[in-house]
């Protein structure tokens, strides 16, 4: 039980991370929204039938994941601002390294890094898109194929 509590937590936050369509469109927070809700009933529904819940279960089962995500929710927002700062700190010792960098080389060569170091950005945003797409096909093949975690 515990396990399968677990999974539904993971696979909900699979949902969140995966954000844009296969068309590539973004998603909009309603429609990502109304898609985890379904989603949700799912796999509650699915709980339900493969445990045998009653529906007195079903209903603490549902506040432990309102619970569960409030807490969540409460967690990310305490650490935004730990976030932000640091992506602020992180931007400036970037800019420190282009300045201290368009001093040490030419101006072609600095062109030529700066062409390298997006062109191997763009590389690993592609390598994450498929890795966070292969792993939502393999939680997908795992659910249809009814293995649990």
């Amino acid at each position: 039980m515990k396990k399968l509590v677990l999974a539904l937590f993971i696979a909900t936050g699979t949902l969140a991370m995966a954000q844009t369509k296969q068309d590539g469109r973004k998603f909009n927070k309603e429609e990502m929204q109304q898609k985890m809700q379904m989603k949700e009933q799912e796999r509650m529904a699915e709980m339900q039938k493969e445990l045998n819940l009653n529906q007195a279960q079903v209903d603490k089962i549902k506040n432990l994941h309102e619970k569960r995500r409030a807490e969540m929710k409460a967690e990310f927002e305490k650490n935004k601002g730990e976030r932000q700062a640091k992506m602020e700190r992180m931007k400036a010792r970037q800019q420190q390294m282009d300045s201290e960098m368009k001093n040490i080389l030419s101006t072609e060569q600095y062109e030529k890094w700066q062409a390298s170091r997006e062109a191997k950005m763009k590389e690993r945003k592609a390598m994450m898109k498929e890795k966070r797409a292969n792993g939502e096909r393999r939680m997908m093949q795992k659910r249809q194929s009814g293995t649990a975690m």
